[in-house]
Protein backbone atom coordinates (compact mmCIF):
# COMPACT_ATOMS: atom_id res chain seq x y z
CA UNK A 1 0.00 0.00 0.00
CA UNK A 2 3.04 2.54 0.77
CA UNK A 3 4.53 1.56 -2.37
CA UNK A 4 1.50 2.52 -4.30
CA UNK A 5 0.61 5.45 -2.08
CA UNK A 6 4.20 7.08 -3.40
CA UNK A 7 3.31 6.10 -6.83
CA UNK A 8 0.37 8.47 -6.81
CA UNK A 9 2.20 11.02 -4.65
CA UNK A 10 4.45 10.97 -8.20
CA UNK A 11 2.30 11.29 -10.68
CA UNK A 12 -0.09 13.61 -8.90
CA UNK A 13 3.39 15.99 -8.37
CA UNK A 14 4.14 15.44 -12.27
CA UNK A 15 0.74 16.62 -13.03
CA UNK A 16 1.40 19.65 -10.75
CA UNK A 17 4.11 21.09 -11.64
CA UNK A 18 3.60 20.53 -15.37
CA UNK A 19 -0.52 22.36 -14.76
CA UNK A 20 1.53 24.75 -12.77
CA UNK A 21 3.99 25.70 -15.90
CA UNK A 22 1.29 25.43 -18.22
CA UNK A 23 -0.92 27.94 -16.60
CA UNK A 24 1.92 30.46 -15.62
CA UNK A 25 2.61 30.49 -19.43
CA UNK A 26 -0.72 30.13 -21.20
CA UNK A 27 -3.43 31.80 -18.75
CA UNK A 28 -4.77 29.99 -16.01
CA UNK A 29 -8.10 30.06 -17.36
CA UNK A 30 -8.47 26.59 -19.58
CA UNK A 31 -11.33 28.07 -22.14
CA UNK A 32 -8.59 30.43 -23.32
CA UNK A 33 -5.79 28.03 -22.86
CA UNK A 34 -6.45 24.75 -24.66
CA UNK A 35 -3.00 23.35 -23.95
CA UNK A 36 -3.97 23.60 -20.27
CA UNK A 37 -7.73 22.65 -20.75
CA UNK A 38 -6.04 19.25 -22.54
CA UNK A 39 -3.40 18.35 -19.56
CA UNK A 40 -6.24 19.39 -17.27
CA UNK A 41 -8.48 16.36 -19.00
CA UNK A 42 -5.45 14.04 -18.73
CA UNK A 43 -4.62 14.42 -15.31
CA UNK A 44 -8.53 13.68 -14.29
CA UNK A 45 -8.28 10.94 -16.78
CA UNK A 46 -5.34 9.21 -14.63
CA UNK A 47 -7.69 10.07 -11.59
CA UNK A 48 -5.47 13.09 -10.51
CA UNK A 49 -8.03 14.64 -7.56
CA UNK A 50 -9.20 18.39 -8.28
CA UNK A 51 -7.62 19.83 -5.13
CA UNK A 52 -4.23 18.76 -6.82
CA UNK A 53 -5.08 20.52 -10.35
CA UNK A 54 -6.52 23.93 -8.28
CA UNK A 55 -3.64 24.29 -5.84
CA UNK A 56 -1.48 23.92 -9.22
CA UNK A 57 -3.48 26.48 -10.93
CA UNK A 58 -3.69 28.72 -7.85
CA UNK A 59 -0.19 29.06 -7.48
CA UNK A 60 -0.14 30.12 -11.35
CA UNK A 61 -2.45 32.38 -10.58
CA UNK A 62 -0.28 34.33 -7.85
CA UNK A 63 2.51 34.82 -10.52
CA UNK A 64 5.20 34.35 -8.17
CA UNK A 65 6.57 30.80 -7.41
CA UNK A 66 9.28 28.86 -8.85
CA UNK A 67 10.39 28.80 -12.52
CA UNK A 68 10.70 25.53 -14.37
CA UNK A 69 12.22 25.31 -17.76
CA UNK A 70 11.29 22.37 -19.97
CA UNK A 71 14.73 20.31 -20.63
CA UNK A 72 15.06 17.02 -22.95
CA UNK A 73 17.92 14.29 -22.70
CA UNK A 74 18.29 11.24 -25.50
CA UNK A 75 20.77 8.87 -25.07
CA UNK A 76 20.99 4.80 -25.65
CA UNK A 77 19.37 2.19 -23.15
CA UNK A 78 20.30 -1.27 -22.73
CA UNK A 79 20.03 -2.98 -26.04
CA UNK A 80 21.18 0.09 -27.81
CA UNK A 81 17.54 1.00 -27.91
CA UNK A 82 16.75 4.89 -28.06
CA UNK A 83 15.57 7.11 -25.40
CA UNK A 84 13.97 10.62 -24.96
CA UNK A 85 13.46 12.10 -21.25
CA UNK A 86 11.49 15.18 -21.32
CA UNK A 87 12.05 17.14 -18.30
CA UNK A 88 10.67 19.85 -16.23
CA UNK A 89 13.11 21.96 -14.26
CA UNK A 90 14.68 24.81 -12.21
CA UNK A 91 18.35 23.70 -12.05
CA UNK A 92 19.11 22.15 -15.22
CA UNK A 93 22.33 21.09 -13.55
CA UNK A 94 20.93 19.07 -10.88
CA UNK A 95 18.30 17.16 -13.43
CA UNK A 96 21.09 16.14 -16.17
CA UNK A 97 23.24 14.97 -13.08
CA UNK A 98 20.38 12.96 -12.33
CA UNK A 99 19.49 11.91 -15.41
CA UNK A 100 23.14 11.08 -16.48
CA UNK A 101 23.19 9.02 -13.46
CA UNK A 102 20.43 7.00 -14.39
CA UNK A 103 21.83 5.70 -17.77
CA UNK A 104 25.45 5.30 -15.76
CA UNK A 105 23.68 2.80 -13.44
CA UNK A 106 22.16 0.77 -16.10
CA UNK A 107 25.19 0.77 -18.87
CA UNK A 108 23.30 3.05 -20.73
CA UNK A 109 24.64 5.92 -22.58
CA UNK A 110 23.71 9.69 -22.66
CA UNK A 111 23.80 11.23 -25.89
CA UNK A 112 23.93 15.11 -27.51
CA UNK A 113 20.88 17.08 -28.19
CA UNK A 114 19.22 15.61 -31.25
CA UNK A 115 21.20 12.48 -30.89
CA UNK A 116 18.39 10.02 -31.33
CA UNK A 117 14.87 12.25 -31.65
CA UNK A 118 15.28 12.36 -35.32
CA UNK A 119 14.53 9.04 -35.03
CA UNK A 120 11.29 10.04 -33.60
CA UNK A 121 8.14 11.62 -34.86
CA UNK A 122 6.57 14.51 -32.58
CA UNK A 123 2.97 13.16 -33.32
CA UNK A 124 -0.65 14.00 -31.72
CA UNK A 125 -2.57 11.10 -30.88
CA UNK A 126 -6.05 10.13 -29.93
CA UNK A 127 -7.35 7.30 -29.59
CA UNK A 128 -11.06 6.27 -29.17
CA UNK A 129 -13.85 3.72 -29.62
CA UNK A 130 -15.17 3.01 -32.76
CA UNK A 131 -14.41 1.09 -35.66
CA UNK A 132 -14.77 2.91 -39.09
CA UNK A 133 -11.67 4.02 -40.03
CA UNK A 134 -12.97 5.98 -43.26
CA UNK A 135 -15.48 8.07 -41.12
CA UNK A 136 -13.04 9.21 -39.28
CA UNK A 137 -10.43 9.72 -42.01
CA UNK A 138 -13.37 11.74 -43.69
CA UNK A 139 -14.48 13.90 -41.27
CA UNK A 140 -10.67 14.98 -40.33
CA UNK A 141 -10.04 15.30 -43.86
CA UNK A 142 -13.16 17.47 -44.71
CA UNK A 143 -11.31 20.19 -41.98
CA UNK A 144 -8.25 19.58 -43.86
CA UNK A 145 -6.54 18.10 -40.53
CA UNK A 146 -2.90 16.47 -42.31
CA UNK A 147 -3.47 12.68 -40.83
CA UNK A 148 -0.47 11.18 -40.73
CA UNK A 149 -1.91 7.46 -39.89
CA UNK A 150 -5.07 5.74 -38.81
CA UNK A 151 -5.03 2.33 -37.03
CA UNK A 152 -8.37 0.58 -35.87
CA UNK A 153 -7.71 -3.02 -33.30
CA UNK A 154 -10.02 -4.45 -30.88
CA UNK A 155 -12.56 -1.89 -31.54
CA UNK A 156 -10.57 1.27 -30.75
CA UNK A 157 -9.13 4.08 -33.24
CA UNK A 158 -5.58 5.21 -33.25
CA UNK A 159 -5.06 8.32 -35.04
CA UNK A 160 -1.50 10.08 -35.68
CA UNK A 161 -1.30 13.81 -36.75
CA UNK A 162 1.43 16.11 -36.44
CA UNK A 163 1.90 17.56 -33.23
CA UNK A 164 0.95 21.09 -34.64
CA UNK A 165 -2.42 18.95 -35.67
CA UNK A 166 -3.34 18.72 -31.94
CA UNK A 167 -6.23 20.81 -31.16
CA UNK A 168 -7.47 21.11 -34.69
CA UNK A 169 -7.81 17.25 -34.89
CA UNK A 170 -9.31 17.18 -31.76
CA UNK A 171 -11.66 20.03 -32.54
CA UNK A 172 -12.67 18.16 -35.73
CA UNK A 173 -13.08 14.45 -34.16
CA UNK A 174 -14.95 16.17 -31.45
CA UNK A 175 -17.65 18.64 -33.72
CA UNK A 176 -17.97 14.90 -36.05
CA UNK A 177 -18.85 12.26 -33.39
CA UNK A 178 -20.67 13.70 -30.49
CA UNK A 179 -20.18 12.66 -27.37
CA UNK A 180 -16.42 10.69 -28.46
CA UNK A 181 -14.40 10.00 -25.17
CA UNK A 182 -11.22 9.96 -25.63
CA UNK A 183 -8.30 7.26 -24.36
CA UNK A 184 -5.57 9.12 -25.30
CA UNK A 185 -5.34 12.43 -26.36
CA UNK A 186 -1.45 14.01 -26.13
CA UNK A 187 1.60 14.53 -28.25
CA UNK A 188 3.84 11.82 -27.73
CA UNK A 189 7.34 10.95 -29.74
CA UNK A 190 7.01 7.81 -31.50
CA UNK A 191 9.61 5.97 -32.75
CA UNK A 192 9.93 5.50 -36.89
CA UNK A 193 11.76 1.67 -36.25
CA UNK A 194 11.26 -0.17 -32.67
CA UNK A 195 14.61 -2.50 -31.13
CA UNK A 196 14.13 -5.93 -29.44
CA UNK A 197 15.41 -6.16 -26.14
CA UNK A 198 16.69 -9.34 -25.00
CA UNK A 199 15.96 -11.29 -22.00
CA UNK A 200 20.03 -10.14 -20.79
CA UNK A 201 19.28 -6.84 -20.89
CA UNK A 202 15.28 -6.73 -20.01
CA UNK A 203 16.38 -6.17 -15.88
CA UNK A 204 18.55 -3.17 -16.88
CA UNK A 205 16.08 -1.82 -19.05
CA UNK A 206 13.38 -2.00 -16.50
CA UNK A 207 15.54 -0.50 -14.22
CA UNK A 208 16.55 2.99 -15.94
CA UNK A 209 12.95 3.19 -16.76
CA UNK A 210 12.18 2.88 -13.21
CA UNK A 211 14.99 5.28 -12.10
CA UNK A 212 14.40 7.65 -14.54
CA UNK A 213 10.46 7.78 -13.06
CA UNK A 214 11.69 8.23 -9.57
CA UNK A 215 13.21 11.69 -10.66
CA UNK A 216 11.29 14.56 -9.21
CA UNK A 217 12.22 16.56 -12.12
CA UNK A 218 11.26 13.73 -15.47
CA UNK A 219 7.86 14.34 -16.51
CA UNK A 220 8.07 11.51 -19.39
CA UNK A 221 10.10 9.00 -21.10
CA UNK A 222 9.76 7.82 -24.45
CA UNK A 223 11.24 4.77 -26.41
CA UNK A 224 12.17 2.95 -28.89
CA UNK A 225 12.14 -0.81 -26.82
CA UNK A 226 10.52 -3.44 -28.08
CA UNK A 227 9.52 -5.48 -24.80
Amino acid sequence: MAKTSDAKAKVYSKYGREIYVCAKKGGIDPDGNLTLRSLIDRAKKDQVPTHVIDKAIDKAKGGGGEDFDPARYEGFGPGNCMVIVECLTDNSNRTYGDVRLCFNKTKSKIGSQGSVSHMFDHSAIFVFKGDDEEAVLEALMMEDVDVTDIEAADDMITVFAPQAEFFKAKQALQGAFEGIEFEVEEIQFVPQTTTPISEEDMPMFEKLLEMLNDCDDVQRVFHNAEV
